[in-house]
């Protein structure tokens, strides 16, 4: 993920019990035995990463993600300083490296490109950063499987303490309780943090959504979002407690409040198009 001001926080260690998560797939698993696939085939799961000097964090992420559960992992590189193109080389990953930095949006662009190329079924996004815990991407996965959602966020806001001692700064905690909640009554949607990283999608929503329009910038997850209520996917999330340290990337206070802003427009742009006032591209079908 591109970023240009890290936050510090002591420790990246995971708050949730692996315990948790294991007793969590027990119960879905045979639910999903019930559910038909075409031609019996087994649903590919691609993991994409969008990354940024995340050389320091990356094998740490790649450890949590359960056995046997993604069928590849796609890391987008944005030019990085450090090496981390060479580790996730060296790590097995399929590696792609941007000749000039496009920026997160630019990154994700690039991640579902080739995700859509490879096959997938089920596209998972999951920063390199350790700031997600990937330990939860089968959980994700497995709803869609279900039917019970298109599209899963990953909400870092189970409860307030839990998220401040995460390490999230009170100014982006203030933030995003109040952008959630505008977005969540302007949109009709009911998540519990509207601005995670962590997200995963059926094959369908990235065929939908024209997101090659959209910003190359961070603001991208905001229209995304936006565009995904405007073509009736269903939407919905699940806990993932947040790691806030020093090599957690995440963009500073001024570059926070053009993120702000923006996301409003993109509900504003929202509504102009469902009203007619003025159509916009970024809600034309692909």
């Amino acid at each position: 993920m591109s970023s240009d001001e890290p936050q510090k926080q002591p420790s990246p260690d995971s708050a949730v019990p692996q315990r948790s998560v294991d007793e969590l797939l027990s119960a879905i698993n045979p639910l999903l035995a019930s559910v038909p696939h075409p031609e019996g085939k087994k649903p590919c799961v691609v993991v994409v990463m969008p990354a940024y000097n995340a050389a320091s964090t990356l094998e740490r992420t790649l450890a949590d993600i359960p056995r046997g559960t993604v069928d590849e992992i796609i890391l987008v590189d944005d030019c990085s300083k450090d090496n981390t193109v060479e580790l996730a080389q060296k790590l097995g990953l399929t590696v792609h490296q941007h000749e000039h930095n496009r920026g997160y949006g630019g990154n994700q662009k690039t991640c579902y490109t080739m995700a859509l190329e490879r096959g997938a079924d089920y596209v998972v996004m999951v920063h390199p950063d350790y700031q997600y815990d990937s330990r939860v991407i089968d959980v994700a996965v497995k709803i869609m499987q279900l039917g019970i959602l298109d599209f899963v966020m990953g909400s870092r806001i189970r409860t307030r303490r839990e998220t401040l001692a995460g390490g999230m700064p009170v100014y982006k905690y203030i933030a995003n309780r109040c952008l959630t909640f505008i977005e969540n009554v302007m949109l009709g949607q009911n998540l519990g943090d509207f601005h995670s990283g962590f997200r995963a999608y059926r094959r369908e929503v990235l065929e939908t959504i024209p997101w090659q329009n959209n910003s190359n910038d961070f603001v991208f997850d905001s229209q995304f979002l936006a565009q995904a209520v405007h073509f009736d996917f269903k939407i919905g999330d699940i806990p993932v407690p947040v790691r806030y340290f020093d090599e957690a990337s995440s963009i500073n206070f001024s570059r926070s409040v053009t993120y702000g802003l923006r996301t409003l427009q993109a509900v504003g742009q929202y509504w102009l198009n469902r009203t007619g006032v003025k159509k916009s591209k970024l809600f034309e079908k692909r």
